[in-house]
């Protein structure tokens, strides 16, 4: 998932994002889960909070699965704070 700002993605070569998994990691509580058909993605899915990274712009995939809910975005951006301790 994306979470760099649009502005500064049409113009760098790398984007800031978290990563998502299918497999579940019960002893992680900055994993954030996502259900199945949420933000296009076909099967239940965990955002990997602990995970920030940057990647380069070739490697994603285009066009995008789709949009996650707002409720689903303030919890990863809870964990991602909290992960990165801006809390």
């Amino acid at each position: 998932m994306v979470i760099s700002a649009d502005a500064l993605n049409r113009h760098a070569l790398d984007v800031c994002v978290v990563p998502i998994t299918s497999t579940e990691h019960k002893r992680f509580s900055l994993r954030v889960p996502i259900r199945a058909g949420e933000g296009g993605l076909p099967s239940a899915s965990w955002a990997k909070c602990d995970q920030v990274t940057t990647v380069e712009s070739t490697v994603l995939l285009y066009p995008p699965l789709g949009r996650l809910s707002s409720i689903t975005l303030g919890k990863i951006e809870q964990a991602v704070k909290l992960a990165l301790e801006f809390t």
